[in-house]
């Protein structure tokens, strides 16, 4: 929390807590020789003072208690300290009405009540102080949360690009390279797609958010140059259903799923992946379907380029309880199942 927002909060409270004290001045039910020699303002600013000392001695100390790793020594700590506070208290309560504030002598009696109004006033306070500063606390450490959040979501995109670039890009310019020698015509569209691929991993994924449309466009490239590799165009069926227009996602989370399926799917089956993507309902629907290699597993295996164990993480972090992923393989079947409220 911003350090004015913090000394706003303090403000805000002791101009509460000194109104409390003028409100029998402000109704009009104060007795008039206590306005006399203005002994009731004084006994206000007295208070205010000796409220301020709990408060700022519980409120300093309190977050020290709550680091303590016995319970037991946390209160018992606690309960001195209202001790010695209101042992503090009290007296100086009494020494400042009596030396400073000249009363008359009947006047300034120390008894035992003023014990017992001081304790209450302490645990008052108190409890006033650690509210506040629980309060303060919880707001530092949400927004510390965030920023947290914000962070390991940025590292592990990070994470992400550094995973899916050198192995795309390596083989795609290998297969533009090819193309380029044989005096291909499709070399100029194929380094347009690249291109187009590289833009958006560099510049469109470091928003948090990228329209549907251009996740799915970068699909279609990826998916495009791959083809290239493998040499048949029907390898992969992708079908699209719903308007993408007007539909947010986060940058590089579709992708993953393909590029995981095109390093374990078998080249022998026609098609090899099939894909597909859903906006109807109000929902984003994204499945993949792909055939596995002998004696391959694309769960979670740590040469599968993307670990879906990072796509599932990214996934709590961004979509928290508005997303369901089912990652299913039944022998050479691997499918996953994406739904994104």
């Amino acid at each position: 929390m911003k350090r004015k927002n913090i000394i706003l909060i303090h403000v805000l409270f002791w101009f509460y807590m000194i109104n409390q004290g003028l409100f029998p001045l402000y109704v009009g039910k104060l007795d008039e020789t206590l306005l006399a020699n203005n002994s009731y303002l004084k006994d206000v600013c007295i208070s205010a003072i000796l409220n301020m000392i709990t408060f700022y001695t519980v409120y300093l100390v309190f977050p020290r208690l709550i680091r303590f790793n016995s319970r037991i020594l946390a209160i018992s700590t606690g309960l001195i300290m209202i001790v010695l506070i209101t042992a503090f208290r009290a007296p100086a309560e009494y020494y400042i009405w009596k030396l400073f504030i000249c009363k008359p002598e009947k006047d300034t009696m120390f008894e035992m009540v003023y014990m017992w109004n001081n304790l209450r006033l302490v645990i008052i306070i108190g409890i006033y102080a650690m509210l506040i500063r629980f309060m303060i606390n919880w707001f530092e450490s949400q927004k510390l949360r965030d920023e947290l959040i914000n962070q390991q979501q940025a590292s592990e995109l990070a994470l992400m690009r550094s995973q899916v670039n050198p192995h795309f890009l390596f083989n795609t310019l290998n297969n533009i390279y090819s193309l380029v020698y044989r005096k291909s015509d499709e070399a100029p569209e194929a380094f347009m797609k690249l291109s187009s691929i590289m833009r958006y991993m560099l510049y469109d994924s470091a928003s948090t958010m990228v329209p549907l449309e251009k996740e799915v466009e970068y699909l279609k490239s990826f998916i495009e140059l791959q083809n290239l590799r493998i040499k048949h165009t029907d390898f992969v069926s992708l079908r699209i259903e719903g308007n993408t227009d007007e539909r947010t996602i986060a940058p590089m989370l579709l992708i993953s799923f393909v590029e995981n399926a095109f390093k374990h799917s078998s080249k022998t089956q026609r098609p090899g992946i099939i894909i597909y993507l859903s906006t109807l309902n109000g929902k984003i629907h994204f499945e993949v379907t792909n055939y596995l290699k002998k004696s391959s597993s694309a769960i979670d295996e740590p040469s599968s380029g993307i670990s879906l164990k990072i796509i599932k993480r990214r996934l709590q972090l961004i979509y928290p309880g508005k997303h369901h992923l089912t990652v299913k393989q039944d022998y050479d079947i691997f499918r996953i199942n994406l739904e994104i409220s």
